[in-house]
């Protein structure tokens, strides 16, 4: 369950929107809060994405903050409270700044990562081991920078087969990481039926996932690209996430 939990809601929080452009897709103020359920009715727990706008070492950057954690009967036998932070930058959506500090289940991990462009070094600090790291990098994004940058890609000429690719920086090192493009879909939602975007994220499979293509993602078909729902289908059962509620949002919601 601990594999579990940890691989659902980091790969939630890595992947999953494209837009246009970033001004138009996202604002200071934007929050979004998704429902986690197991099978289709157990309610796993929740997790929050908000933004703001601040500054840091002179610059202005968005400060952008991703909460996670179980409840109802899942807290009973294993508690989640994650927090990711990203501060990047307003205009290259480059990442300055990240912060991870999870508890799951009694699995601790705490690292601050700062990203010196100059050097082209990530310095590591890891709070958990006391064990601080320099790694190498080039043309990287973070795990919820990622979130935003890809919000940038422009969407209205992706065909069936297409694919999207980033490297992303987590964990003291760069995964290559990328989206396979399904196609368009009208997907009935609480907030009505929406035009969505689907993709499917390559995953390893053998382990948590029944087969590399057993995680599926929508996002809506607007000027917002924000993910609606995402589901994953593992060994035991299945994992969903719903949109639950939202504000702040740059343009109208379900408006092209």
């Amino acid at each position: 369950m601990k594999k579990l939990v940890l691989l659902f809601y980091s790969l939630f929080f890595l992947t999953l929107t494209f837009s246009q452009d970033k001004k138009d897709a996202f604002k200071g103020g934007e929050s979004l809060r998704f429902k986690m359920s197991y099978s289709g009715f157990l309610r796993a727990g929740t997790a929050v994405l908000e933004v703001k706008e601040t500054a840091l070492n002179g610059k202005k950057v968005f400060h952008t903050i991703g909460t996670g954690w179980t409840s109802g009967m899942i807290k009973w036998f294993f508690e989640v409270d994650d927090v990711y932070e990203s501060y990047f930058d307003k205009d290259t959506i480059k990442p300055y700044l990240f912060k991870r500090k999870i508890d799951e289940g009694g699995y601790l991990k705490h690292r601050i990562t700062s990203f010196n462009y100059k050097a082209k070094t990530a310095y590591v600090q890891d709070f958990t081991t006391q064990q601080d790291t320099s790694i190498a990098f080039n043309n990287v994004q973070d795990m919820l920078s990622s979130f935003y940058y890809l919000r940038t890609v422009d969407t209205k000429g992706l065909k069936k087969g297409d694919e999207i690719k980033l490297d992303m920086f987590l964990d003291s090192q760069v995964y290559p990481f990328k989206l396979l493009f399904l196609g368009r879909e009208v997907l009935k939602t609480k907030f009505g039926k929406v035009n969505s975007l689907v993709f499917i994220p390559l995953v390893q499979s053998g382990r948590i996932f029944e087969a590399e293509e057993s995680v599926k993602i929508w996002i809506t078909d607007d000027a917002n690209k924000i993910p609606i729902k995402m589901t994953a289908s593992l060994a035991v059962g299945s994992l969903r996430a719903e949109l639950e509620a939202y504000k702040g949002l740059a343009n109208p919601f379900g408006e092209l």
